[in-house]
């Protein structure tokens, strides 16, 4: 078979099981410090049950279909289900072995991760009256042959599946099911340190010791306990019955979500048949649901928190956010922006930038509205506290708050209740669309405007570490857009022309496939061509087959793309010239960047959709052009350090072996350490600041 036939499109879901596993080959890396590595197998855990109760949950419910017009697709995800179901139980193996080889690099730093048959006299004492004076009474065991289902039973548990028998008595054996998950307690134990060596144990163990206390008074006196958890089908049916307002409906859909079926069973491969057999009895699976045997421990994503026993040595040195020095004088943010363009780079600059514009629009009496689109929302939000504030002053506030951003339903709508309460006008997206785009627009008297568009939320906790690039601007054409963004939202089938702005899903695909027919036209022509990309993930059929047929016409197309990644790269006569870059490191690659050739007089833009279907044609998304030459500069310096990457850098090529970059005989060459002392170095050079034209030319899309 013809290889550019065979190699056209990788599935999403198999490229992002790809893509997890660069998280794990980060944990099994000897440079990376201990520590670190224990938080990528967290991440890696927490992504995969993610992934499960998401997209694992909708391929099923197509594999289950019962409509005979729909065999075709139902003949593709049971496909779809065997490789992923295949990938994860190799990379299972892979995970366990990485555990293991974590610990044992731990024990050698002197921290001992230890059970319930290594303690000495001491340490289970120390254990038996920790359980007293904190534990007992928390925990509830429930009688597995009481119980008809578990699946009531949350997911974001580990739960241990314990037997208990009378030794030398010939009676039946009784079974029952601890959630481990005590309210406010960690999973970890440290106990105290002993001649230089630290001591951590897994509050399974705890438990494990302490069960003759849990079901003290039964006369048992042989316990055996397994750990066990499963994921849940999260994927939420929303009531579209219209009596039902928006906000009723997903707060109903919040609550159904605990009533999903498990799909995902991971369990201690020791654990004995029958007890197996009953708990996957109550679960309630069926055959295409996925059973796997593992370690002795299960929901490893808690290992992102794992205590670091003072041992800041075995993490990655701190960098402190850097404030921008223009952006930390005495001079008003407002006047500043007013006065040429500004941007952060996130989280090498501090977030605090936005934060003090914002708070300075809730007081200035310049001001007289703020809209603002909020996706994810810090716990303790400042965002949030700033617009209340502006709302107080007698601002007009408007706050659209995306109520289906996907495990913070939950906390949007608290924070939306709370911000009506105070008098902002709260818009709860577009019916049918999700509002992902991240845009702020500010208006001030003597019709003055100021606009910021971001690639990543407004949420300081994302800002400490996704990278994400935040542009700050007055130019008239690009603020008069951004308040179209807003009329848009607010009555969503008026007539609406963005002259500037690419927003979804209005023309922003239309807009992109014209960028890369204009560097084919352009190479054809002999004029300089060349498409260098910086996403999160690119698969779009539709873009994906644009850019095979640039690099079939020799567009050089450079790609760095964290996650999802549906291209063949390297394919002769289809793909030669594409080449793409994964970037695994101590922040989450989140920036969205496209820089085009355009025959010598180069565009780029900034916004918030990666190349996928749901962020062209299914959300409001908003990419901007940048005309600032330092801005400028400063974009294709990011994209040039991630496509440099031979570091923390994989070869994304569609076969998922993701191999390092070669540096041919270099310096390994490191994009985030590189950034940020770039950004350390502008901080103690003071960047000349020239009053831009705002009615500078326009960037144009066929």
């Amino acid at each position: 078979m013809d290889k550019t036939k065979k190699h056209k499109y990788l599935h999403r879901d198999i490229s992002w099981m790809y893509f997890n596993r660069r998280i794990l080959q980060e944990a099994m890396r000897k440079e990376v410090p201990v520590m670190e590595r224990l938080t990528f197998l967290g991440i890696y855990s927490n992504n995969l049950d993610e992934f499960f109760k998401v997209r694992v949950a909708s391929i099923t419910r197509i594999a289950e279909c019962e409509d005979k017009s729909a065999r075709e697709e139902q003949a593709q995800a049971l496909e779809l289900l065997k490789t992923i179901n295949t990938l994860n139980n190799r990379y299972s193996k892979e995970y366990e072995a990485a555990i293991a080889d974590v610990t044992a690099d731990l024990e050698k730093e002197n921290i001992r991760i230890v059970d319930e048959t290594q303690l000495s006299e001491d340490q289970t004492a120390y254990v038996i009256d920790y359980f007293h004076n904190h534990l007992e009474g928390t925990l509830m065991p429930v009688w597995i042959s009481e119980v008809k289902q578990l699946t009531g039973e949350e997911d974001e548990h580990t739960y241990l599946a314990v037997k208990l028998s009378r030794e030398g008595k010939k009676t039946r054996n009784e079974y029952a099911v601890i959630g481990m998950t005590p309210s406010g307690k960690d999973r970890f134990l440290r106990l105290p340190d002993k001649e230089g060596v630290s001591y951590v144990m897994y509050m399974d163990d705890v438990f494990r010791i302490c069960l003759p206390q849990i079901f003290k008074g039964l006369n048992f006196d042989h316990f055996e306990a397994y750990a066990f958890k499963f994921t849940k089908d999260a994927e939420m049916e929303i009531d579209n019955d219209l009596r039902n307002g928006t906000l009723q409906k997903i707060s109903k859909g919040v609550k159904s979500r605990r009533k999903g079926l498990p799909l995902r069973v991971v369990y201690d491969a020791r654990m004995p048949k029958e007890l197996r057999k009953k708990i996957i009895a109550k679960l309630n699976l069926d055959r295409l649901d996925t059973l796997l045997g593992g370690g002795k421990y299960q929901n490893h994503k808690d290992l992102m928190s794992f205590p670091d026993c003072g041992r800041t040595d075995l993490r990655y040195p701190r960098w402190t956010p850097i404030v921008k020095p223009e952006l930390d004088g005495p001079e008003s943010l407002l006047s500043l922006i007013r006065r040429g363009d500004q941007f952060i780079h996130v989280p090498y600059h501090s977030f605090n930038s936005y934060i003090r514009l914002l708070q300075e629009a809730a007081i200035h009496r310049e001001v007289r509205s703020i809209k603002t689109t909020l996706y994810r929302l810090a716990r303790d939000s400042k965002v949030v506290k700033a617009l209340i504030c502006a709302a107080k002053n007698g601002k007009k506030v408007t706050v659209v708050i995306e109520l289906l951003a996907r495990f913070d339903e939950a906390p949007n709508i608290a924070w939306s209740k709370k911000m009506q309460d105070a008098g902002i006008h709260v818009i709860f997206g577009v019916e049918g669309l999700k509002v992902h785009s991240k845009i702020t627009h500010i208006e001030l008297t003597n019709n003055a405007h100021i606009a910021c568009i971001s690639t990543g939320n407004f949420h300081e906790g994302n800002a400490r570490m996704y990278t994400d690039f935040l542009l700050m601007t007055a130019n008239r054409r690009i603020v008069r857009d951004v308040a179209s963004v807003f009329d848009f939202i607010e009555k969503p089938y008026s007539p609406v022309k963005f002259r500037e702005l690419l927003v979804s899903p209005n023309e922003m695909k239309k807009k992109f496939l014209s960028l890369i027919q204009n560097e084919i036209k352009n190479h054809l022509s002999g004029k300089p061509a060349y498409i260098r990309i910086k996403v999160n993930h690119i698969t779009d059929p539709i873009m994906v087959k644009k850019l095979y047929e640039a690099s079939a016409a020799g567009v050089p197309v450079e790609l760095s793309v964290r996650g999802n990644c549906s291209l063949f790269t390297g394919i002769p006569g289809q793909s030669e010239s594409i080449r793409a870059n994964g970037i695994i490191d101590r922040y989450l690659e989140h920036a969205r960047i496209f820089i085009f050739a355009a025959g010598g007089e180069e565009k780029v833009f900034i916004g918030s959709a990666d190349w996928m279907p749901r962020n062209l044609d299914y959300r409001i998304e908003v990419v901007t052009p940048i005309y600032d030459p330092q801005i400028k500069e400063e974009l294709k310096y990011i994209v040039d350090c991630a496509l440099r990457d031979t570091r923390q850098g994989r070869i994304v090529d569609g076969t998922g072996r993701n191999l390092i970059p070669c540096s041919e005989g270099a310096e390994p060459f490191r994009s985030q350490e590189a950034l940020y002392r770039h950004y350390l170095q502008q901080a103690q050079t003071p960047q000349p600041t020239e009053p831009q034209d705002k009615e500078e030319t326009r960037i144009e899309i066929e």
